[in-house]
């Protein structure tokens, strides 16, 4: 690769991919077959909108199925094309086998702009798309999944989610055919906050391995360290309320699309959110140095990177000034296999999208268990837990009573040791399990061979050697 070729996203990801294949022992016929995308649905439709017909292009593209269904993303964006998707479904793939989510890699896209339309109109939009693809079982609880991505949430979600209910009124699992609903329409507690709090677990379990952050010539905790943040939508938002409310960290930079704001003693990141969404943009917030060229705060001194909107946003043009030596892709994608290698050399540690990100999939993992129980998590233990913890309570506290002032319970102990966990909590625990063992089987392969000198090799290892032992087990 030369300086001049900038690879594009598919490119990259092919690259990122037969860097690791190269490392392993692998047939080349499973090889290809594991690379290469099992299928991509295109279709155009046309909905009457303002007394005229408008014709939109979506995709679905399915990457793997080695086991089923297969899980991904819809956007809505304008920049959506085939060759994205695919790209987008072949990480999907690598991240369900890495955290050990049992689905396929899959992923959708309309290119559309949400913003230009009403809500009714993109209700029309979304529900003829789910339409189109439901009829050929590109949405169905055990064949293909979706869940919001860019451009996409809640909203989108119940309305797919609708659709496919009236398009088969007698499938009882109807509600699992789509994740990241709203609660009240059979989504879970955590799911919004999803992603954003598994890139939070991402760094605090790098944070327990000392000789991971000596690479990155870090030590200490999170208290106290320099973030900042490219893209405060869902995932960036609550990445940087989690890292400053939670763990004490500094967000010093927060890059949007109308420019960045920087502030060395730190950015107050709910009274940015509230003027994004009051304002559009960042222009005019009051509180700190607003720079118009946004991408120049990416090259800024701080200890932690955190892409979290568009694929490519560290690429060859800016990689060499980049500073941070700890990069966290929250996004997907934004550093180019160009960009990676020149960080690489520079000795920045990259934590990569297919583990950082995964707590999107993780906890629609969660809510697509809890469909098909059709049961809320913690509704048949919480309060039993909670008889349970009382009995303790009760003889801590004749215990109490009887050794007088020699022994007491903290303040507060009672009240926090006799909640039960609830669907919340039962998340987060879940969500910080996988995000941990993830975490140590990338770390396990990164410092035990010689041959993987990052992360997102070890990764893609991991993840295609999964991948790999599942077709082995089907016979192909």
């Amino acid at each position: 690769m030369t300086r001049t070729t900038e690879p594009s996203f598919r490119e990259s990801v092919d690259l990122m991919f037969n860097r690791a294949a190269a490392l392993m022992d692998l047939p080349p016929g499973l090889e290809e077959k594991i690379r290469v995308c099992n299928a991509t649905y295109t279709v155009r439709f046309g909905v009457r909108l303002r007394g005229q017909m408008h014709t939109f292009v979506g995709y679905r593209s399915v990457h793997s199925e080695h086991m089923e269904p297969v899980k991904g993303g819809i956007r809505f964006a304008t920049a959506v094309n085939q060759d994205e998707v695919e790209a987008l479904a072949a990480l999907m793939t690598y991240k369900c086998a890495l955290v050990e989510a049992p689905f396929g890699g899959s992923k959708g896209g309309l290119c559309i702009d949400p913003r230009e339309y009403e809500e009714y109109e993109m209700e029309q939009i979304t529900r003829r798309f789910a339409y189109e693809l439901a009829k050929r079982d590109l949405i169905n609880p055990s064949q293909n999944v979706p869940a919001p991505d860019m451009g996409t949430g809640e909203r989108e979600m119940a309305w797919i989610a609708d659709q496919y209910a009236r398009m088969n009124t007698t499938d009882i699992n109807s509600r699992a055919c789509v994740t990241g609903k709203p609660l009240n329409a059979g989504g879970i507690a955590g799911r919004v906050e999803a992603t954003g709090r598994g890139v939070q677990y991402a760094l605090r379990e790098f944070f327990r391995h000392p000789k991971d952050m000596a690479e990155a010539g870090l030590e200490g905790s999170l208290d106290g360290k320099r973030v900042i943040v490219q893209g405060l939508g869902n995932v960036g938002y609550h990445a940087a309320k989690f890292l400053s409310e939670e763990d004490g960290s500094k967000i010093i930079g927060i890059i949007e699309r109308d420019g960045a704001l920087f502030d060395t003693d730190g950015l107050d990141v709910e009274a940015v959110r509230q003027w994004i969404v009051k304002h559009g943009g960042v222009t005019g917030f009051p509180d700190a140095t607003h720079v118009p060229d946004g991408g120049t705060v990416l090259e800024e001194e701080c200890d932690i990177l955190v892409p979290a909107a568009l694929e490519g946003v560290i690429n060859l043009s800016n990689a060499e000034r980049v500073k941070a030596p700890l990069i966290i892709e929250a996004a997907n994608g934004p550093v180019t296999a160009g960009a990676d290698e020149i960080l690489r050399k520079k000795g920045t540690v990259i934590i990569p999208d297919m583990y950082a990100n995964a707590g999107g999939v993780t906890v629609s993992y969660f809510e697509w268990v809890k469909n098909l129980s059709h049961i809320r998590f913690g509704r048949m233990q919480r309060r039993q837990e909670e008889a349970r913890h009382e009995l303790i309570v009760s003889e801590l506290q004749r215990l109490d009573r009887y050794l007088g002032d020699a022994w007491s319970m903290s303040p507060n102990f009672k009240a926090q040791y006799l909640r039960g966990a609830g669907e919340l909590e039962l998340v987060r625990s879940g969500l910080d399990d996988t995000m941990r063992i993830a975490y140590q089987s990338m770390a396990e392969v990164w410092h035990d061979r010689s041959d993987v000198g990052d992360l997102r090799t070890a990764a893609y290892i991991v993840a295609i050697d999964k991948v790999a032992k599942s077709y082995r087990a089907k016979g192909l």
